[in-house]
């Protein structure tokens, strides 16, 4: 039978088994990454993978920290620009959804667009009434008006439209050029466009012309009432052809129409007069003598 003091030895040694050589490394404290002594190597020989891979992690945690603390200080010196580009302001959400709007109901609306669009059948009616707001259109018949013209006051007018005209030309040509708006169709520009440099969507350029040709005759020719009420009916249809056609937004009409009334504006008070306009036709007839 053994002895009560071998059985209180096994109890101890039981209860002791942390003391263990094998145990020992779980009862010292964890050193820092730069702790490889002697006695730091010969406890850790015995350490298991999982204290190796958790030594590991917690000696690449204080590399990790001057990287967190060095994005927190870029974030604080965040440009004014980029932190309203991630909050836009109201004005920006609106000016997006008034283009987004404007360019959905534009695409919709270009239904002669192509001969497989919806109204493909009208496209060629709708072109014929887009060509008579055309820039070439209306300054080869105002020359032949012109030439035909034998009354002082007629030709008063018709020299005043004729660089009415070229201005309207020049002025859209050149913000079209500037801004470069594409159109809500991917459409490739005719020749009689490329002539008119008529190229861009941004403004309407036939919108423009057809506002500023209707309120220059309704403003010196004497018409009657349907008359006016045609003339002012065919220069709406011929903004709206040109989105028909997919050639031009709704916006690039409404302002082609401003720019129009802008253009009349214009040359209503730089207004030539009838001296004026024989000089400049005398010139243009290469009859002019600077001795008469």
């Amino acid at each position: 039978m053994p002895s009560s003091h071998s059985l209180r030895a096994k109890t101890r040694d039981r209860n002791n088994v942390l003391g263990r050589p094998e145990f020992m490394s779980l009862n010292q404290p964890l050193r820092g990454a730069g702790g490889s002594g002697p006695a730091e190597t010969h406890r850790g020989g015995a350490r298991r993978p999982g204290q190796i891979k958790h030594q590991a992690s917690s000696s690449s945690q204080p590399s990790e920290e001057p990287t967190d603390s060095g994005d927190r200080r870029e974030s604080a010196k965040m440009p004014e620009e980029d932190c309203m580009q991630l909050n836009p302001s109201f004005k920006g959400i609106a000016m997006n959804s008034l283009l987004a709007i404007d360019i959905s109901l534009s695409k919709r609306m270009g239904v002669c667009a192509y001969a497989s669009s919806s109204w493909g059948g009208c496209k060629s009616i709708v072109a014929l009434l887009s060509l008579t707001g055309h820039g070439i259109t209306w300054i080869i018949g105002t020359i032949v008006c012109l030439t035909r013209s034998n009354t002082l006051a007629g030709q008063e007018v018709l020299v005043n439209l004729l660089l009415a005209l070229i201005l309207d030309v020049m002025t859209v040509a050149g913000i079209q050029r500037l801004i470069k708006r594409k159109g809500p169709w991917e459409m490739t520009a005719g020749f009689l466009d490329y002539i008119a440099m008529d190229v861009y969507s941004f403004p309407a350029a036939h919108a423009s012309r057809a506002a500023m040709v209707s309120k220059f005759l309704l403003s010196h020719l004497v018409l009657a009432v349907p008359l006016r009420i045609l003339l002012v009916l065919w220069a709406f249809l011929v903004g709206v052809s040109r989105v028909l056609l997919g050639k031009h937004h709704l916006t690039d009409m409404a302002c082609g129409f401003a720019l129009g009334m802008l253009h009349f504006s214009l040359m209503e008070s730089a207004w030539l007069s009838s001296s004026t306009c024989q000089t400049l036709i005398s010139i243009g007839t290469l009859s002019w003598s600077p001795f008469s």
